[in-house]
């Protein structure tokens, strides 16, 4: 290698060892730093001259007679290995260390070994946060697996039960004859009975709508839009959307949750008189918006509104999907969803 190529190599090697983000320290066999780049004086707070404490794995392990205490010495080269490094705050980092013999002096057998560390501290919170995603999802989707099996055994048991009682009662009442006051009697009952049908009947959709298994998602929302409709009449509520086949069951339960939090939080504290929602698909997203004109809030203040708008985005990243929500005083809210566009397997 001719003169000017070996000084550009060194060059490169240089801006290497100055900008790359593990931490490269060179040390002698008693631990002492002879150099260390800028990442590993960021990651440890080290400095030339100082002495690499030992690992917390070196601190317990058992050691052979005369085996240095240091694992990584004791073996020259380690491909990589995990444990706790002390720095000089008193603290400890979790880090990845590799090391190389690199150097043996041959007269007086000094060695000089490359220690790298790589921090960890990112990749264990990237891990907690996929674990953490990981549970989010199995517990919402424990949750709608329980609300199926309450609104099945609602509908199926309860409900049916209660029609029995009706069907005995009209029985009854077809037995009494000239009996005035047993017969307001019996309207009294056939009134409650019929008010608690009702609101069995009621539970069991809020719980889970047979239809969303049956028809699929877009005449599900459709009839949830005419039931807030009808209670809130002082309010328009438009739903457009050119969406016909059927999504994977998981699409179509999480995107019903979100527009029945949507409405929910609308009719609660919203105060509008226009809501529209928009469902729409493209050959890869299924594309969900809802914007009311009502009153908004601030969103780097959300009070009651927040636990509702959590539990709408953990349900629409769950899919791996988006979830966009723009909102401030005064000018209503919007709220945009794409998530990939799952078939039904």
């Amino acid at each position: 290698m001719n003169e000017q190529a070996q000084l550009k190599e060194n060059k490169y090697l240089k801006q290497v060892f100055e900008y790359i983000q593990d931490g490269i320290i060179i040390m002698n066999h008693e631990r002492e730093i002879l150099m260390l780049n800028p990442s590993a004086r960021r990651l440890t707070g080290w400095e030339v001259g100082q002495h690499v404490p030992f690992c917390s794995y070196c601190e317990r392990r058992t050691r052979k007679p005369n085996e240095p205490k240091c694992y990584l010495i004791a073996n020259n080269e380690v491909p990589y290995f995990l444990s706790k490094m002390p720095t000089y705050q008193g603290s400890k980092i979790d880090v990845e260390m590799s090391t190389a013999l690199i150097y043996t002096d041959p007269k007086s057998n000094q060695q000089e070994f490359l220690l790298v560390l790589r921090d960890q501290t990112l990749q264990m919170k990237e891990e907690e946060a996929r674990v953490s995603k990981l549970i989010i999802k199995k517990l919402i989707e424990a949750k709608e697996v329980e609300h199926k099996r309450l609104a099945q055994e609602l509908h199926d048991g309860v409900g049916q039960s209660l029609y029995t009682i009706s069907v005995a009662l009209q029985a009854i009442e077809s037995y009494v004859t000239n009996n005035e006051t047993l017969d307001l009697y019996i309207a009294e009952v056939r009134k409650e009975l019929k008010k608690v049908m009702e609101d069995v009947s009621a539970y069991s959709y809020q719980l889970r709508p047979h239809s969303i298994d049956q028809l699929g998602l877009v005449p599900t929302l459709k009839t949830l839009v005419e039931s807030v409709q009808n209670l809130h009449p002082e309010m328009g509520i438009s739903f457009y959307t050119d969406f016909k086949e059927r999504c994977h069951p998981s699409v179509e339960i999480n995107l019903y949750r979100v527009v029945q939090e949507a409405l929910h939080n609308i009719t609660k504290y919203a105060r509008a008189s226009k809501v529209e929602i928009c469902l729409k698909k493209d050959n890869h997203y299924v594309n969900l918006t809802i914007v009311d004109n009502g009153v908004g809030f601030n969103q780097g203040n959300i009070r009651s509104e927040g636990l509702g708008l959590k539990h709408m985005e953990e349900r629409v990243t769950q899919l791996g999907g988006d979830f966009l929500i723009r909102s401030s005083v005064g000018n209503g809210t919007q709220i945009k969803i794409k998530i990939p566009k799952w078939k039904e397997e």
